[in-house]
C-alpha cells in the first residue's frame, strides 16, 4: 500500500510538501501560495515522484469551488447588486480590451492562425480566481476597496468561460450552422441559474433547519458538502463552471441562519484542497516545455503579464479606482487562470491549435501563476503617498437610533451602556485594523470616514436620533462636527472632547453634550484614593460632586472671560513644585489656566 507511486504514498509526499513549504515561504515573507507551487515543482518535475499530475489537478479543483462557496457565503444578494457595476461593468471591458490586444500579440507571433490567436487572446486574458483570492485572503483585504472591485473582475471572467467554450464550438473547422448553438447553451444557462436562485430560496434553508433538528452534526457536516458538490456538478452540467454553481449557493445561503456554521463544516475541506491545487499547479509544469522553447518564454511571460497588467490599472482608472488601489489590482490580476487550461486543452480537441502551442501555452499560464506571489509583494513599491489601507462601505442594515462615529475606547465603553439600554447602535470607523478586532468580539462596524457627508448619509444619520463623536484626534473631531452642524444641523451631537480648550471650543460651536474622556475617570480615581486612605464613601462621594460643579461653573466663566479666568475656584498646593531643567521654551497653559510643569489633569 505504501509502495512508491501508491495512492497513499503520493497523498504522504503532499501533505509532507506542504506542511513544510508554506511556513517557510511564509516566514520568508513570500505568501503560502508560492510556497505550495515550490513543492509542487519539487515533488512533480524536480524528484518525478508524482507522474500523474492532471489527476490530482482535476480532483483538486474543487478546493476553487470550495473557495466560491465561502465567498457566496459573505455576500448577501444586496450586496451582490451593489457590485453589479463593476461586475458587467469593468469585468467586460477587461475581458474585451485584454483578449484582443493578446490575440493580436498572439497572431503576429505566428503562434496560430486568427480562429486560434483569438481562442489564444481571450484564454489568457482571464485570471486565476485561486491565485488572486488566496493573496486576497492571506493579506486579509478581501473586503477592501481593491478587493471587492477584483473580485468583481474575477467572477465576470468565470461567467466568460461559457461564451468562450461556445465560441470554440463556433470556430472549430468543420462546424455547420445547426450544429453550433449558442444561443440555446445561453438559454439554458441562464435557466440553470434561475433554476438554483429558486432551490436556494425555497429549499435550501427549510432543509437545514430540518437537519439541525437532528442534532447529528456529522449530518450537517454532508448536507454542506451536498449542497456545495450538488449545486457545482449542476451548474457544470449546464455549461457553466462548477466554482459558478458553489457560488450561487453560497450567496442564497448569505442571509441564512445556518451561514456560520456551514462556513465552519467547509472551511477545513476548502483550506485542504485550495493548497492541493496550487501544488497541482507545481506538478503540472511541463519542464521539457520550458526548455524547449525557453528563448520564447523567457520574453513572452513578462510581456503578456505586463501588457495585462496595464490594461487592467488603465481600465480601474478609468472606473474610479484611485492610484494605489489600480496598481494593486494590476499586479493582483497579470496571470493566466485555470480555466485557460480548459479553453486550450478544449480549442486543441477542436483542430484550432495544436497540442504543441497548447502544451506551450499551459507553461506560460502556470509560470504567470508562479511569478504572481512576488508579483502582488512588489506593488508596494509602485504605491504613492498615503497607503492607508481602506475596506468596501458596506451600509446594508445601517440604522439606528444612535450614529457613533469613531470606536475609540471611549465609544467601545458607551456602546456598551446603549446595547445593555436595549438601543441599537450604528458605529462607523476609518480604521480597518480597529474594525477587524471589533469583528473578533461580535461588533458590526460599518467601514467609512465620518467627514464625508455621503457617508454619513449611508450610515443613517437622517434617522439617528443622536449622534456621538467618539474619534480620537481633535482635528477629526472638530471636522465633523463642522459638517453635521452645517449639512445636518437638527441633529443632537454627543462629542467626546480632546482638553479643556477642546471643550470650550465644542460649546462654541452649540453641541448638546461633550465630556473629556479624562474627567470622570480622574474624578473616580481620586474618590477610590481617599476611600483607600481611609475616608467613608459617601463624603467621598461628595467631594467628587463638589470637583465636578467647579469644573463646570469654571468652564461657563472661561466660555465668557477667557481660559485664565476662575482659578480661584481650583483646590490649589501651597506648594509648587519647579522642574529639574528650565524650560527653553514657554509653558503652554494647561486646561486649568495655570502654566503646569504637566499637561493636562482633566
Amino acid at each position: 500500500m505504501t509502495a512508491p507511486g501508491s495512492l497513499l504514498s503520493q497523498i504522504l509526499l503532499l501533505l509532507a510538501g506542504a506542511v513544510l513549504a508554506a511556513p517557510l515561504f511564509k516566514k520568508l515573507g513570500l505568501g503560502t501560495v508560492l510556497g505550495y507551487l515550490a513543492a509542487g515543482v519539487v515533488i512533480g518535475p524536480v524528484l518525478q515522484q508524482i507522474i500523474d499530475a492532471e489527476e490530482v489537478l482535476h480532483f483538486s479543483e474543487f478546493g476553487v469551488v470550495f473557495l466560491l462557496f465561502i465567498i457566496g457565503l459573505e455576500l448577501k444578494p444586496s450586496r451582490l447588486w451593489q457590485m453589479r457595476g463593476d461586475v458587467f461593468g469593468l469585468g467586460p471591458a477587461q475581458v474585451v480590451l485584454t483578449g484582443l490586444v493578446l490575440m493580436m500579440l498572439a497572431y503576429f507571433t505566428n503562434m496560430a492562425d486568427w480562429r486560434g490567436s483569438l481562442i489564444i487572446g481571450f484564454g489568457l486574458a482571464l485570471s486565476s480566481t485561486a491565485f488572486a483570492l488566496q493573496i486576497l485572503n492571506d493579506e486579509g483585504d478581501m473586503n477592501s476597496r481593491y478587493g471587492q472591485r477584483s473580485f468583481s473582475v474575477l467572477l465576470f471572467q468565470d461567467l466568460a468561460i461559457v461564451p468562450l467554450l461556445a465560441l470554440i464550438t463556433i470556430l472549430a473547422p468543420g462546424t455547420t450552422e445547426a450544429e453550433a448553438t449558442p444561443l440555446v447553451d445561453f438559454a439554458v444557462a441562464v435557466a440553470a441559474v434561475g433554476a438554483m436562485v429558486l432551490a436556494g430560496r425555497y429549499l435550501l434553508t427549510p432543509m437545514f433547519q430540518v437537519i439541525a433538528r437532528t442534532g447529528a452534526r456529522e449530518v450537517m457536516i454532508a448536507a454542506a458538502l451536498l449542497v456545495v458538490l450538488g449545486s457545482a456538478t449542476a451548474m457544470q452540467a449546464a455549461g457553466l463552471s462548477m466554482a459558478m454553481g458553489a457560488f450561487l449557493s453560497g450567496v442564497m445561503l448569505a442571509e441564512s441562519s445556518y451561514r456560520h456554521e456551514l462556513e465552519a463544516d467547509i472551511e477545513p475541506f476548502r483550506g485542504l484542497l485550495l493548497a492541493l491545487f496550487f501544488m497541482a499547479v507545481g506538478l503540472s509544469l511541463e519542464v521539457h516545455v520550458i526548455l524547449d522553447n525557453i528563448l520564447f518564454i523567457l520574453p513572452a511571460v513578462p510581456i503578456f503579464m505586463a501588457v495585462k497588467s496595464l490594461i487592467v490599472y488603465g481600465l480601474c482608472r478609468l472606473w474610479g479606482s484611485s492610484h494605489n488601489d489600480a496598481v494593486r489590482i494590476a499586479f493582483l490580476l497579470p496571470q493566466g487562470g485555470e480555466f485557460g487550461f480548459v479553453l486550450f486543452t478544449t480549442a486543441t480537441a477542436a483542430g484550432l491549435l495544436s497540442s504543441a502551442t497548447a502544451s506551450l501555452l499551459i507553461a506560460i499560464v502556470t509560470l504567470s501563476m508562479a511569478l504572481t506571489p512576488l508579483g502582488a509583494a512588489l506593488s508596494k513599491r509602485f504605491l504613492s503617498g498615503e497607503t492607508r489601507e481602506e475596506l468596501e462601505e458596506d451600509f446594508d442594515g445601517a440604522g439606528a437610533d444612535v450614529l457613533m462615529i469613531g470606536f475609540s475606547r471611549l465609544g467601545q465603553i458607551a456602546a456598551q451602556i446603549l446595547l445593555a439600554g436595549g438601543r441599537e447602535v450604528t458605529v462607523i470607523d476609518d480604521s480597518a485594523d480597529r474594525i477587524r478586532q471589533a469583528a473578533s468580539f461580535g461588533f458590526r462596524i460599518y467601514f467609512g470616514d465620518g467627514t464625508r457627508r455621503d457617508v454619513l448619509i449611508a450610515s443613517g444619520i437622517e434617522r439617528a436620533k443622536v449622534v456621538a463623536v467618539t474619534t480620537q484626534k481633535r482635528e477629526t473631531t472638530d471636522r465633523i462636527v463642522d459638517l453635521i452642524r452645517s449639512e445636518f444641523p437638527d441633529v443632537r451631537l454627543f462629542v467626546r472632547s480632546y482638553d479643556r480648550i477642546h471643550s470650550l471650543s465644542l460649546r462654541a460651536r452649540n453641541i448638546e453634550y461633550e465630556l473629556r474622556e479624562t474627567l470622570e475617570s480622574g474624578l473616580l480615581f481620586g474618590r477610590r484614593t481617599l476611600e483607600a486612605l481611609g475616608m467613608s464613601e459617601n463624603e467621598a462621594e461628595e467631594i467628587g460632586d463638589d470637583i465636578r460643579r467647579r469644573d463646570e461653573e469654571r468652564l461657563q466663566i472661561q466660555a465668557v472671560q477667557g481660559l485664565g479666568a476662575g482659578r480661584e475656584m481650583l483646590f490649589n498646593s501651597p506648594v509648587r513644585p519647579e522642574p529639574l531643567i528650565k524650560p527653553k521654551r514657554a509653558p503652554v497653559m494647561d486646561e486649568m489656566g495655570s502654566e503646569p510643569a504637566v499637561a493636562e489633569t482633566s
